[in-house]
């Protein structure tokens, strides 16, 4: 059978989420991937799904380490893996500057060594149960873990868009996780993931590189359409309140128009901004079509270097439970 995840964003209650987790274990699919934003603690959802399930893999997608302590991070990742009985899988992220500081209200600096360091002081508390650390922007006395981790080590998967990125996660990471992701963007990005992996003497084929993929399975012309209107909010929000998403977004071939969904977004008028992400766009950037076009696609993202594509439902408001459902028996794994 393919190996197939499937992320679970925005749109759900945390009692939703376990309920599609516990269909994608049944329906085959490897992993399942929960998003924070404010959507409820990602951690404690995911603790529910491992106590519900037996086989599936279970991650963040991301953690932000800005908003929690390197220590919170680890002692969260452990006991997640503890109660799964070792299916967890660590997704951290530097977020963005829009979140983090308005949302938090934390300093964004420094992203790069904030991320290796976490990850640092993460596997160091794994392995030893206990911390010491003085790095650039991360110093820690001491900092002991009280129960013994289910496995001394958890993989660690990094967000990563762009090739600095992408090779440090080549470098410090079992695996990158990229989402908004072209076929010509997947492609550029294993590069830089493999050129990474060598730099630190790792074999580049043992470290996964997965993306979320915006899947809108239809049945007919008309349910195509419905389906790119369904993913048109939420690129305008990407593109509107996150600069490095709309720089990606702009590879695709559409800067002027993404900027113009920008100053729409960020003047007030969003549902102006939506309407104005071009069609084509969101078919570059999703996977709309009948479900054996879904999985074709898919397919296509294996062979430009996705070793493992995550089917993301983009689904909110009422019936958005059954409506994510539907997209993950349609694009079930065979």
């Amino acid at each position: 059978m393919e190996r197939l995840g499937v992320a679970v964003t925005a749109g759900l209650a945390p009692n939703e989420v376990v309920e599609c987790v516990k269909l994608a274990e049944e329906l085959g699919y490897e992993s399942a991937w929960m998003a924070e934003g404010h959507g409820g603690d990602q951690f404690s959802v995911l603790t529910a799904c491992a106590v519900a399930t037996e086989r599936i893999r279970l991650g963040t997608s991301i953690t932000s380490v800005f908003v929690r302590s390197a220590p919170t991070i680890g002692m969260a990742a452990a006991c997640v893996d503890y109660f799964s009985k070792g299916r967890f899988v660590l997704g951290v992220g530097s977020s963005h500057k829009v979140q983090v500081e308005p949302e938090h209200g934390m300093v964004f600096a420094n992203a790069v060594p904030r991320l290796r360091e976490t990850v640092d002081v993460v596997r160091a508390l794994l392995r030893d149960g206990q911390v010491s650390y003085q790095g650039e922007v991360i110093n820690i006395e001491n900092f002991d873990l009280w129960f013994k981790p289910y496995r001394p080590e958890i993989p660690v998967y990094v967000a990563a868009v762009f090739p600095k990125m992408l090779e440090t996660t080549g470098e410090i990471a079992q695996g990158a996780l990229l989402t908004w992701c072209t076929l010509d963007h997947a492609r550029t990005a294993a590069r830089h993931v493999a050129a990474g992996a060598e730099r630190a003497g790792k074999d580049p084929s043992q470290v996964e590189v997965a993306s979320l993929i915006s899947c809108g399975p239809a049945g007919n012309a008309a349910e195509v359409e419905q389906m790119i209107d369904s993913f048109r909010p939420v690129i305008a929000g990407y593109a509107g309140r996150f600069p490095r998403y709309r720089r990606l977004m702009a590879l695709a071939g559409y800067e002027e128009e993404l900027e113009t969904v920008r100053r729409e977004w960020q003047a007030g008028r969003q549902q102006e901004a939506m309407a104005l992400v071009p069609a084509p766009l969101i078919q570059k950037l999703g996977v709309v079509g009948t479900p054996e076009q879904c999985r074709e696609r898919l397919e296509e993202y294996r062979e430009a270097g996705i070793s493992l594509p995550i089917v993301s439902p983009r689904v909110s408001g009422p019936g958005a439970k059954e409506r994510a459902m539907d997209v993950i028996r349609a694009c079930a794994p065979r």
